[in-house]
């Protein structure tokens, strides 16, 4: 499972695209439900769809089995995301799945999970839409902007709403902590 060649400059260019369209500087934080809203997509929580506490047994049943998805209903579509995360969990979750309907990605590949067959994209899909997503909400020149000031990941995740395992994974994986020989 890899991205295909070129794809994370590709996402980098196309994460820098969107944000100035949504006249965002470089260093800005990106608000996932923002360009949700930008590109007409719903955000719904999804204890506005069922109650709280079936979501609570999930999770008592199965942690983190569900944290968002995306559902295509009458041409239009809808991001459902768990109440249950953290902010910065829930921003990581929204950009991924605006990535997925930004990439035109399908659900093509049926998996199943206790015996219940569900549609979900190909493995390498799921990487670009995390590569993607992850560059929207915290593209290399925001945490070059950040490292430089000595910021540290946790400072990182708390000023940009993101989690910290997101916050470290674009700071080693754009090669910034290399490059400023961190």
């Amino acid at each position: 499972m890899t991205l295909r060649r070129g794809f994370k400059a590709e996402a980098e260019r196309e994460a820098a695209r969107v944000r100035k369209e949504l006249d965002l500087a470089p260093h800005d934080r990106l608000d996932p439900r923002e360009l949700a809203k930008h590109l007409s997509i719903a955000v719904v929580d999804g204890s506005d769809l069922v109650d709280i506490a079936d979501l609570e047994e999930l999770e008592r049943l199965q942690a983190f089995a569900f944290s968002a998805a995306t559902f295509e209903i009458e041409d239009r579509s809808i991001i459902v995301v768990n109440p249950l995360r953290t902010i910065g969990r829930q921003n990581s979750d929204i950009a991924h799945e605006l990535a997925h309907v930004m990439l035109k990605h399908v659900l093509s590949e049926i998996r199943e999970v206790d015996g219940m067959p569900f549609r979900t994209c190909r493995p390498e899909e799921e990487e670009e839409a995390t590569a993607f997503g992850g560059a929207l909400l915290l593209p290399r020149p925001l945490l070059l902007s950040a490292a430089r000031r000595q910021a540290t990941v946790d400072e990182i995740s708390q000023q940009y709403e993101v989690t910290t395992e997101m916050a470290r994974f674009r700071y080693n994986s754009t090669g910034v902590a290399k490059q400023l020989g961190r």
